[in-house]
């Protein structure tokens, strides 16, 4: 990933943060000279040593876990929130048109060896935590106790596990610290005026990095 300083975020408490608000991630492979993507949901484990480890299940059927190169790295993409920044919120537009559309986004990179993993128990024990970590905000979580033991055992039969111990992550957060206080303000108020969630909580982002900046 290209980095710029301004955006750099090097900060590992931030990328796990990040990971863990979104874990859908896109995980890219080699296969027989080919890039292999695929999207699987992943949990974060292991940081209290390290950069961590990602951990997650594939179907069985599913030949990422056959035919990948063991010889190259594997890598986790977990975007985050984004939101096209137009023009016309910069305050500056009107003094001296040298305004050009950008797009305001949150990213992390996690990369390393892929590991296979056929233990019952691991999977079992991988999809009760990543099922809990999803249900907890819900008034009746749902658990993986709560399937016949039976059909849970036909479910595991069905599925592989893997781990990405991390070895490399890079993160990246665009939010307009490269505006000035006049222009990012302008996007805060021009993305709460469209309406949309997305918008808003970007909103909030640059808000709160106005609010960090450095008084000069």
């Amino acid at each position: 990933m290209h980095q710029i300083p301004q955006f750099q975020e090097i900060n590992l408490e931030f990328q796990h943060d990040h990971i863990r608000k979104n874990p859908f991630a896109t995980v890219i492979s080699m296969e027989s000279g080919s890039i292999i993507v695929n999207h699987f949901p992943l949990v974060l484990c292991d940081t209290r040593a390290g950069k961590g480890t990602l951990q997650g299940h594939v179907a069985r059927a599913n030949t990422f876990w056959k035919n990948f190169d063991q010889a190259t790295d594997v890598m986790a993409v977990f975007h985050g929130l984004d939101h096209y920044i137009t023009p016309t919120y910069y305050p500056s537009k009107a003094q001296h048109d040298k305004v050009v559309p950008t797009w305001n986004y949150a990213v992390v990179h996690a990369s390393g060896p892929l590991r296979i993993i056929q233990d019952k128990d691991w999977l079992l024990k991988h999809l009760t935590e990543l099922t809990n970590k999803q249900e907890q905000e819900n008034e009746v979580p749902w658990s993986v106790n709560d399937a016949p033991q039976k059909f849970v055992d036909i479910q595991l039969r069905g599925i592989v596990g893997f781990e990405i111990p991390i070895s490399k992550i890079v993160g990246a957060m665009k939010m307009s610290q490269n505006k000035n206080e006049q222009d990012a303000t302008g996007v805060v108020q021009g993305l709460r005026a469209i309406g949309s969630i997305d918008g808003h909580e970007v909103a909030k982002i640059v808000e709160r990095n106005l609010k960090n900046r450095p008084t000069k």
